[in-house]
């Protein structure tokens, strides 16, 4: 029997939801990329209950996007540091950033700007774009079957080609 109607879905963004889209981990994500590792540091910065705290760490660690180290051998005490399965969700959070700061921080601004390092530079907006880097916009993408595409997606898409044809007069 399935958990939610999520489970069912033939979709990507569905299961990265099931993972990442509870909106404490999310922030507990963000926490990890600014530098927490140790169970009180993400619960003195979130102002999260420790049960859900917990909970959430222990899913992201199941899952592969945290691991738990001791904080040096032998000790009791462990930290929580990215995978590179976490280390790889960074675009995502800084595109969801970008979109935050240009919708919904319009008077007071960005609460925080990212900046490359060595030089102090504001970094480029996350983009859409091809393999040789021009900005893409979502009329020119089109969706096709993948391999992990089930029969109903395949069916999905190809109306969504015909639907897209008729509206183009292709």
């Amino acid at each position: 029997m399935p958990r939610n109607k999520l489970d069912n879905l033939n979709c990507s963004i569905a299961n990265a939801l099931d993972l990442i889209g509870e909106w404490w981990t999310l922030l507990i994500l963000r926490e990890a990329f600014f530098g927490s590792r140790r169970f009180e540091d993400f619960q003195q910065h979130l102002g999260i209950a420790r049960n859900i705290l917990t909970t959430r760490l222990r899913k992201l660690c199941d899952s592969g996007v945290l691991e738990r180290v001791p904080v040096r051998e032998g000790a009791r005490r462990h930290e929580y540091r990215l995978t590179q399965m976490g280390r790889d969700l960074l675009p995502t959070l800084i595109a969801l950033t970008q979109w935050g700061d240009r919708w919904l921080h319009t008077r007071s601004g960005a609460p925080v700007k990212f900046v490359e390092r060595a030089s102090g530079e504001p970094i480029a907006n996350v983009t859409v774009q091809t393999r040789d880097g021009r900005a893409l916009e979502p009329r020119d993408l089109a969706m096709v079957p993948g391999p992990g595409a089930t029969e109903e997606t395949i069916e999905r898409l190809r109306l969504m080609q015909s639907a897209f044809k008729q509206r183009n007069g292709q």
